[in-house]
């Protein structure tokens, strides 16, 4: 996984979280606005799922428990799209809320999958 990719994506998720916090406090219901950002979001998780499954899945990287870190890629990409699902189902002023929760959880599963990358490649020397 590369370092600086792992930072914008925890400062994205974090201002994705801090944006679903202020439509709740403004009392606004779920919007376009909210799609787009967390459909950015999710595309440069994507992209890092990428980046970190190749070498992974095809013996270049060894890591100690690999399935967990797959699982946590899934996991990774998988939350924001349903927290969506969930706040624009019956939109309410709480969607923003809901969109935050999942922005947090998947910054948290992000912080995840980079400890179990440096446990392994650390343990490599590279």
């Amino acid at each position: 996984m590369i370092d600086a990719l792992v930072i914008v994506v925890i400062v994205v998720t974090g201002a994705l979280a801090v944006f679903g916090l202020v439509l709740t406090a403004l009392n606004r219901t779920p919007d376009r606005t909210l799609r787009l950002a967390v459909t950015a979001v999710v595309a440069l998780l994507v992209v890092q799922a990428v980046i970190a499954a190749v070498p992974v899945l095809s013996g270049g990287v060894t890591l100690p428990e690999t399935s967990t870190f797959l699982i946590y890629l899934v996991v990774s990409v998988c939350v924001l799209p349903i927290g969506l699902q969930f706040a624009t189902a019956e939109p309410t002023r709480w969607g923003g809320t809901v969109v935050a929760a999942t922005a947090v959880g998947t910054a948290v599963a992000v912080l995840r999958l980079q400890g179990l990358w440096q446990a392994g490649v650390g343990n490599a020397g590279g």
